[in-house]
């Protein structure tokens, strides 16, 4: 998501400098880790900007980028880590096993095909969720998340973080969309580059009222979401749908029936397997739901508690060494700490 503060003058000047900007070379990016790199070159060219010409302009502030990729950029932090993934403390080690020798995944799948493993979260899914969302309310979600920076050309993972974020959930154009705070600073998030009038509630802005809307028949959805979710050359359309799926479900608070709904369109979608004793931010082990894209070489996997098949956070990784890095280099992930339904933006929730 990105902002749109600044005055005409310095939207031309930005205009001029990304027309300017060489074309992306070697290995493809899909869209939206392509976008993501260039916002934040742009970003840092706002900020240098508003440094030398702080007298006869408003300083901008920080544009902040799809919820999978949110975090404020300075010129300071540019080559610093992005935010999503798993840490060091859980990331890399060999998966659980139980005593009988079963993993997690296992016991709770029973190793049993991926669409009844997704049946069951289903299921679960349709019994749980924290709204309904009033339209003058906030989504909060506080998560551990970790990251890869391409700056430099290649993939360097940053270290953990902490990231809470307030989703506004208002219909209509809104020019304010909620806060994000992280490093101890909280900064708006603004409508995404472009719309001058204000993002509407979509695929990219879901509010609860919007999600509430959509096909509850898995198929249905799953056609529903393909339409919606932009295709790029570098990546498998299905790719980009699974991910999409995967940020719906990650940092919002779905109604039960559409989270239900979410679940059995993602078995619905070709190449999606169940990824045994799949592991979070925080080093936990869960049920695991992956689909790997051979087209950009990255695998993304969605991890569920054991027991009650909560959805536990995320990770996307290199399948294979390549230009920018070697098999295993952690792209992003994520693991939910907390969410909750609050009346003002950037305030906790009591409990």
């Amino acid at each position: 998501m990105t902002a749109t503060t600044g005055t005409d003058d310095g939207r031309d000047d930005r205009a001029e400098l990304a027309r300017l900007l060489p074309p992306a070379t070697g290995f493809d990016l899909p869209p939206g880790r392509h976008e993501h790199h260039r916002e934040r070159l742009m970003n840092q060219i706002d900020h240098d900007t508003a440094a030398t010409s702080g007298r006869d302009r408003a300083p901008l502030r920080p544009r902040l980028l799809r919820p999978s990729f949110l975090t404020p950029v300075t010129a300071l932090t540019l080559a610093g880590a992005l935010v999503a993934g798993y840490s060091a403390q859980g990331g890399g080690d060999a998966p659980a096993r139980t005593e009988s020798g079963a993993s997690a995944s296992e016991r709770a799948g029973n190793a049993q095909p991926v669409a009844l493993v997704l049946g069951r979260i289903s299921d679960a899914a349709a019994k749980s969720g924290e709204g309904p969302v009033g339209d003058d309310q906030f989504v909060y979600v506080r998560s551990q998340v970790q990251g890869g920076d391409l700056t430099s050309g290649k993939l360097v993972t940053g270290p953990p973080a902490e990231r809470e974020i307030w989703y506004a959930q208002k219909p209509g154009p809104q020019k304010r969309l909620g806060y994000i705070r992280q490093d101890g600073e909280t900064s708006p998030i603004n409508a995404e580059f472009g719309d001058t009038d204000g993002t509407r509630e979509g695929i990219s802005r879901p509010t609860y009222r919007w999600l509430a809307a959509l096909p509850t028949d898995p198929q249905r959805l799953l056609d529903h979401l393909t339409a919606l979710t932009p295709k790029n050359e570098s990546q498998e359309h299905a790719q980009a749908v699974f991910e999409q799926i995967g940020y719906l479900i990650r940092e919002t608070v779905l109604p039960p029936e559409t989270a239900a709904a979410l679940y059995r369109a993602a078995a619905l979608i070709p190449g999606v397997t169940e990824a045994p004793d799949a592991v979070d931010a925080l080093g936990r082990h869960g049920v695991g739901i992956a689909r790997e894209d051979g087209r950009f070489s990255t695998r993304s996997e969605w991890v569920f508690d054991p027991e009650d098949l909560a959805f536990l956070g995320s990770r996307t990784f290199l399948t294979e060494d390549t230009e920018i890095g070697t098999k295993g280099a952690l792209f992003d992930a994520q693991a939910v700490l907390k969410r909750s339904v609050v009346d003002e933006g950037g305030v906790r929730p009591q409990d």
